[in-house]
This record gives structure tokens, sequence and C-alpha cells, in this order.
């Protein structure tokens, strides 16, 4: 794993994919750059990190979160590689706790709470039409405290499109993480969906545009 692997993700990004150019957004709205996450969260180690680095976000800001979701496809492998990275840590924490316990050692005097496993759900545009008709694919459990995440918000609509399904599916929504903020207003739009009468819930961009745009200079 890379020393850092926040900064290796924002190389990833900023060398696969930023591009400059002359762009038509979703929204319509013309844009000298465009940046196209799934580029780095498909490339094997660009998905690799991306779950890396939203995992430890969770555990640091979200820790009560059992699962992660949001709107299919921008955030598919977002949400796989986040649930991946989960297990993964969880698995390391529980080879180091049988060392430890076969070799007979103290367990340090300050030691950190153990990985949980965050499983993974996504949201469909659509119900299904045949089936079970679900809105939501994968975990499902109402109350359950999840975490929503995107990998581009420029206008919030595809993450606030997540927030009302998986409220209505009834689970808690309890923060929205995003890979990429274009830093188009979509924040403040996301930020008054997530408002309830328990108190505001975080948006938490890993990067913003401007990082992006930064670090694509100086690759």
């Amino acid at each position: 794993m890379p020393a850092n692997p926040r900064a290796a993700l924002l190389d990833l990004i900023a060398t696969l994919s930023f591009k400059l150019g002359d762009f038509t957004l979703a929204s319509g709205a013309k844009s000298d750059y465009y940046i196209d996450c799934r580029i780095t969260t498909l490339h094997a180690e660009g998905g690799r990190l991306s779950g890396i680095v939203l995992y430890e976000l969770i555990r640091q800001h979200l820790p009560t979160a059992v699962a992660v979701g949001g709107l299919t496809m921008g955030a598919d492998p977002l949400v796989s590689n986040t649930a991946t990275a989960s297990a993964a840590a969880l698995a390391d924490y529980e080879e180091i706790q049988l060392l430890t316990s076969e070799l007979d050692l103290d367990a340090p005097a300050e030691e950190e709470p153990a990985p949980t496993l965050i499983h993974g759900f996504l949201v469909r545009k659509a119900e299904k039409t045949h089936g079970t008709g679900r809105l939501l694919e994968g975990f499902l459990q109402p109350g359950a405290e999840v975490v929503i995440v995107d990998d581009v918000c420029t206008t919030g609509g595809s993450t606030i499109q997540a927030i009302e399904a998986t409220r209505a599916a009834g689970m808690k929504v309890i923060g929205v993480l995003c890979l990429v903020d274009r830093e188009q207003g979509g924040r403040a739009k996301i930020e008054a969906a997530l408002k309830t009468n328990e108190g505001d819930v975080p948006f938490i961009p890993v990067f913003t545009a401007t990082d992006v745009r930064r670090a694509h200079k100086s690759v």
C-alpha cells in the first residue's frame, strides 16, 4: 500500500480522469475541463485506493455506519471497493490479534477500535419492472445507518436522488462522501437535502476540482 493512499489517489485522478478542453456537462453547462472519475475508480489500483480512502473517512467521521451506497453507475465501483476495503481491514486486524495471542504479547495500551464491515447497496435510477421490483439492490435494513457515496458532484442531482431513495427504503443517511466536488453549487443543494430534525448531516468531499486541476498541472 502507498504510504499516503489519498495522495496516490489524487495523482491517479489528475493523470487518468482529468481532461482539459471544451465540454458539455450532463447539466448542459459548458466547461473547459472534464473529470471522468470512472476511469480511475474502475482502474485496478485506482479502485483499490478509492475504497481505502473512503473506508478510512467512514471510520474517522461516520463510525456507526453499517453500509455504503449510491446511485448507479457512478457509485458502483466506490461501493464495491469500500466494502472490500472494510473486509480487508478486518481480516488484517484479526490476523494481528491472532499473532499477538499466539506470541503471548500484550496489546497496545491505546489500541484502535476493531474495523467493522461496511456492506454495500446500489440505487437504481428506476424501479425494476420484474422480480422483486426493488429500487435498491444489495444491503437493505430499515433503520440502519448508512453513507451515500458519489464519484463527481456537480449539481448534486444524482446524490440527492440516492439520498431520497435510501430514506424512502427506511434507512438513515448519516453522511455523504463525494470523490470530487466540482464546486458548482451541488454541495449546497446536497447539504440542504441532508438536513433533518436531528441536525445537519455531513457532506465530505475527498477532493475538489481545484485540487485535481492543481495536481494535473503538476503531473
